[in-house]
């Protein structure tokens, strides 16, 4: 199995580093997060001109048919550069969703002037949709409440979990201005927009296809994506850490040269490799189409417990500067506890391979 990128995915990535580089370095990325939008046009508008929107959508809806790697190879910037863009929600998520059930919406997907998102979390991280509680009724309206909904405060239309009448889990399409939605807006701990979702009797579109197989799919696909994230997070805040080390000095030689400092590194380079291996391994299995839930939890578990491990050396190595908002360490570090606690922690998904999942 050749875990290596194609010559292609190595100039999408190659330009898209390039383009981060140019407008997302960290003083700039402050300044996005702390705008009244909390997100830049020209980067999203940016990432529409190299075809970043159409990449995960199927040659059928007008996109350009890319797969979880592609989805797996981006997210990892998109990690690394702490980026708050909805990329990963919107476009790798739910405009496939979207759009193979209300073709219309297709094109304003695609050239960034809508936004879709997924509503999924109902709390302290829904990994199981057999405990979902929003739920469609008799008469076929949807309530209930979904929490932490990515980019939920500017979407236009969203992909909603749901128990059906017949108490099966499955996916609905709701408009953003439907009568019965409100939201409550909010920045989330890693500096993304995001919006609390409350359903009162909201009218509702089956999404097209096998409705149990399109969330299963849709889960996977964010799941992968979050934790190509948080090692793209890893690595980024692997460098700035080993970089610190060997300027820093105490004594007058770099802290890097103290035994303890040394361990710690070894130790935070074999995490990030760990598991971003496995991010490879479970990108590749997921291409072929045999991914199972037991691995998909593997991944969950070790980018959760092992970003922390990592997050929670660098910032030690650092000492008191590493958690003050002038410094890129403290950032990152939330980035993967975000990712860690949205469908299910390390702890839950370690639980559910010990049951045998």
């Amino acid at each position: 199995m050749d875990f290596t990128f194609t010559p292609e995915q190595q100039m999408l990535t190659d330009s898209l580093s390039r383009l981060l580089g140019q407008h997302y370095a960290f003083d700039q990325r402050r300044k996005i997060v702390a705008s009244p939008e909390g997100r830049s046009t020209r980067v999203w508008n940016e990432l529409r001109d190299m075809g970043l929107l159409a990449l995960p959508l199927p040659e059928s809806l007008g996109g350009l048919g890319g797969s979880i790697v592609d989805v797996v190879a981006i997210g990892e910037l998109m990690g690394r550069h702490i980026v708050v863009e909805p990329w990963l929600t919107s476009a790798a998520v739910a405009a496939a969703v979207v759009a193979a059930t209300d073709p219309a919406r297709a094109e304003a997907l695609l050239d960034g002037s809508a936004l879709a998102a997924l509503a999924h979390e109902e709390g302290a991280g829904t990994a199981d949709p057999a405990t979902i509680a929003t739920r469609i009724d008799a008469a076929g309206r949807l309530t209930g409440e979904k929490a932490l909904v990515i980019a939920g405060d500017a979407a236009s239309v969203f992909i909603v979990s749901a128990k059906g009448a017949d108490g099966a889990p499955a996916l609905y399409l709701v408009d953003g201005a439907a009568e019965g939605l409100t939201r409550q807006s909010f920045t989330t701990i890693d500096g993304r927009r995001a919006a609390h979702l409350r359903f009162a009797s909201v009218a509702v579109t089956p999404v097209a296809g096998d409705p149990a197989a399109v969330l299963r799919e849709v889960l996977a696909t964010a799941l992968i994506g979050f934790s190509a994230e948080a090692v793209g997070a890893m690595g980024a805040l692997l460098e700035t850490t080993a970089t610190y080390a060997s300027t820093r000095k105490q004594f007058g030689v770099p802290i890097a040269s103290f035994q303890v400092i040394a361990h710690r590194l070894a130790d935070m380079k074999l995490a990030y490799v760990k598991a971003r291996s496995l991010l490879l391994h479970t990108a590749a299995l997921a291409e072929a189409g045999v991914a199972s839930a037991r691995e998909l939890s593997l991944l969950k578990a070790q980018v959760g417990r092992l970003g922390r491990q990592l997050g929670e050396s660098a910032v030690q190595i650092h000492g008191g500067v590493g958690m003050t908002d002038e410094l890129s360490v403290g950032h990152y570090l939330k980035r993967i506890l975000f990712v860690d606690a949205l469908l299910g922690g390390a702890d839950y998904h370690l639980q559910r391979i010990g049951a045998g999942v």
